[in-house]
């Protein structure tokens, strides 16, 4: 009986071989791949770009309302161990600890919550109550310069929306100016300011090493 010819390479009837499937497959997944991770870097990259843009716009924001500020120290805490302040300011109504975020979209929750939620188009994250969070950083400035007033202060950046109205100590950075001359209205709260300054920022723990002891409390916790 007579066989049906079949050509030297083996080829089907698509002129696909079978190596050349496989290799069209693997074209297909790492095209797919590239494609994914383009799209996880250039989100990344704009996620660094807004955050860094953020943190210039704090940074000119406080320096306009105060010459003694400090930026992202890391204190003993309250309780032990180490804490992050992202932003310190002396003022005359005393010592404002901020917390400053920067996202978009809208935030859902209240004073008490344990986290709150971020919803930004399709996306939906969870993360800490900033008030809550950013309280044991204010009581770790009260703890080293205890004749000052300490005001717990979360500041947002990028646009966001409150689902309610937010509580009188969450603005946004646009509402930053009118916080801080209503904060700092009537007379001084501050007897020695420069002596208060200076022993906040000898308080400052500083160095590679507090920075990587830091990392390891969080990372353990």
């Amino acid at each position: 009986m007579a066989l049906p010819a079949v050509d030297a390479v083996g080829e089907s009837a698509t002129g696909i071989t079978g190596v050349g499937t496989a290799a069209f497959i693997f074209a297909v997944a790492a095209a797919l791949i590239m494609t994914l991770m383009m799209r996880s870097s250039s989100g990344y990259v704009a996620r660094s770009l807004g955050r860094a843009i953020a943190e210039r716009r704090f940074r000119r924001a406080l320096a306009s309302h105060s010459k003694d500020v400090l930026h992202d120290i890391i204190l003993p805490g309250a309780y032990g161990g180490l804490v992050r302040v992202d932003h310190a300011v002396m003022t005359a109504g005393g010592i404002l600890c901020i917390r400053a975020l920067s996202m978009h979209g809208i935030v859902f929750g209240a004073e008490d919550d344990a986290q709150w939620v971020n919803v930004d188009g399709v996306k939906r994250r969870r993360f800490l109550n900033p008030i809550i969070q950013n309280e044991g950083r204010a009581r770790a400035i009260r703890n080293v310069v205890s004749a000052v007033p300490v005001t717990n202060l979360v500041v947002f950046a990028g646009g966001v929306q409150f689902s309610s109205p937010p509580p009188r100590n969450v603005v946004r950075i646009e509402e930053l100016d009118s916080f801080v001359a209503k904060h700092v209205f009537g007379p001084s709260k501050v007897d020695d300011w420069d002596g208060a300054w200076l022993e906040l920022k000898s308080a400052v723990k500083s160095g590679d090493d507090v920075r990587k002891d830091f990392a390891a409390q969080i990372g353990f916790s």
